[in-house]
């Protein structure tokens, strides 16, 4: 196998991931090994009007030099729309050739199908779902989520002279996931320089829970205005690719200015890949609650076309840390 092919399989891998994260049961695998996948696609996913189906294929080229080879099943979508749509698609491709795309085409379609719904005609028959999931939280997790005083609980070395936008900033706690005893739980926090990475770091080391976990894999992404260059790395603490692909996830949902750090408590069952699913999936979600996502359009204009390089600014030490305020019954 050619270089390019396994650095194209490994980037393939990466976005499936992360697609798989993002969208949860709407992503089907249809064939893993042929690489086919499709996606359902709905205006609104509690109350759908309008419902398109995203098949798609990923060539051994693809994201390098070929797009996805892609099929779109609606039975409303025909003539003039459907063009307009495959037109659309194929844009967004052009804009982003080598970049990562699944992710735009599937929130195109959804701004299209939104669209849609808006419109005075009525949208065709969907079945409705009747089943619910309530999710509850494990009993024996106490989560504080309001962000502590970001000043007072400060109590390490740091100059007096230091400006305003290098204070410790709040940092925010995701619901934890457990799935066979293992625990993940995300934390976040906005960032705007690599000093305040270090300073989230040390805060959240702080608690002897958080630094006691098996793994606390972070990344962050920085926006410089006046380089028009991204400012981005990544620790996997010893689960091996985790941290890169965490980074890669936010790189495709488009986050600027924030560090999210993702702990993990190993309980003693292997969990396989599953375990890069609930990484993402708890970064996914306090990513989205806290509103850092950003419109597929902003994702279209910026992905591929902004430099990125990495800052280390003495990380390299990494602490390895990550925290949160829970304790264990």
């Amino acid at each position: 196998m050619a270089e390019g092919d396994g650095g194209s399989d490994q980037r393939q891998n990466e976005e499936i991931e992360a697609m798989a994260a993002i969208y949860g049961e709407e992503w089907c695998v249809i064939d893993d090994c042929a690489k086919i996948f499709c996606i359902r696609i709905s205006d609104d996913i509690d109350d759908p009007k309008w419902t398109l189906c995203l098949q798609v294929m990923l060539p051994n080229e693809y994201p390098g030099t070929a797009p996805p080879i892609y099929q779109l099943n609606a039975p409303w979508l025909q003539g003039q729309e459907r063009a307009d749509l495959s037109n659309s698609l194929e844009e967004i491709y052009i804009e982003n050739i080598g970049e990562s795309i699944l992710y735009l085409w599937v929130e195109k379609i959804r701004d299209v199908l939104i669209q849609k719904s808006q419109m005075t005609e009525p949208g065709p028959d969907v079945k409705k779902k009747t089943e619910e999931e309530d999710i509850e939280c494990e009993d024996d997790l106490i989560l504080a989520c309001q962000p502590e005083n970001p000043v007072k609980a400060l109590d390490f070395d740091v100059s007096e002279n230091r400006t305003e936008i290098e204070e410790l900033p709040p940092i925010d706690h995701g619901i934890p996931i457990t799935d066979r005893r293992s625990t993940f739980q995300a934390h976040l926090a906005p960032v705007v320089c690599p000093k305040q990475v270090k300073m989230v770091l040390a805060k959240l080391y702080e608690n002897k829970k958080i630094a006691s976990a098996t793994h606390n894999i972070y990344a962050y992404r920085i926006y410089c205005e006046d380089k028009q260059t991204f400012l981005q790395d990544c620790e996997d603490d010893g689960e091996t690719a985790a941290g890169g692909r965490l980074l890669h996830l936010m790189e495709i949902l488009n986050v600027r200015n924030v560090m999210v750090v993702v702990s993990r408590w190993y309980g003693g069952i292997l969990l396989g890949p599953d375990r890069f699913k609930h990484i993402n999936n708890c970064a996914r979600n306090i990513l989205v609650e806290k509103n850092y996502t950003s419109s597929p359009e902003e994702s279209s204009k910026t992905l591929g076309k902004n430099k990125k390089c990495s800052w280390s600014d003495g990380l390299s030490e990494n602490p390895g840390v990550s925290i949160c305020s829970y304790v264990l019954k």
